[in-house]
């Protein structure tokens, strides 16, 4: 039976988030494009006349596709940015393949980033009235 439960454990804890390699892959190719950003090697005028930062990239299990999202700062034109990559993505990935060892080069699929947007929506909640309200609020049994 404490092999069953130890196979359950693991299969559990596979289920709950990125392994350890997807999240080191992830940074290995997220500094290869930001440092393809900072060289300036994409020639595309609308990456060139912006500056875009790679929050996160997320890898699939089988590190074949990664989702690269990307940010233009102060948020202004994003859809063109990820256009833009779009655009680009052919020359990406083999950019990327000649500065991350892997066997395979990954795909690339650009996302806009929003967390930022989501994190001001809840500071926004979290400075409503009512919340404080409730927050402050003792239960009855302190």
């Amino acid at each position: 039976m404490p092999a069953a439960r130890t196979a359950m454990a693991k299969k559990s804890s596979r289920a709950s988030g990125p392994s350890q390699r997807q999240l080191r892959v992830g940074e290995l190719v997220r500094h290869a494009l930001s440092d393809i950003l900072l060289q300036g090697e994409i020639h595309d005028p609308v990456i060139e006349g912006t500056v875009v930062s790679v929050p996160e990239v997320r890898m699939s299990p089988d590190l074949t596709l990664a989702t690269v999202f990307v940010m233009p700062l102060g948020g202004k034109d994003g859809e063109a940015v990820v256009a833009a990559f779009d655009r680009s993505k052919k020359f990406l990935r083999g950019a990327v393949a000649r500065r991350v060892d892997l066997r395979h080069a990954p795909d690339l699929r650009f996302l806009l980033d929003t967390s930022f947007e989501v994190g001001d929506r809840i500071d926004a909640l979290l400075r409503d009235p009512a919340v404080k309200r409730d927050l402050d609020t003792k239960p009855d049994d302190e």
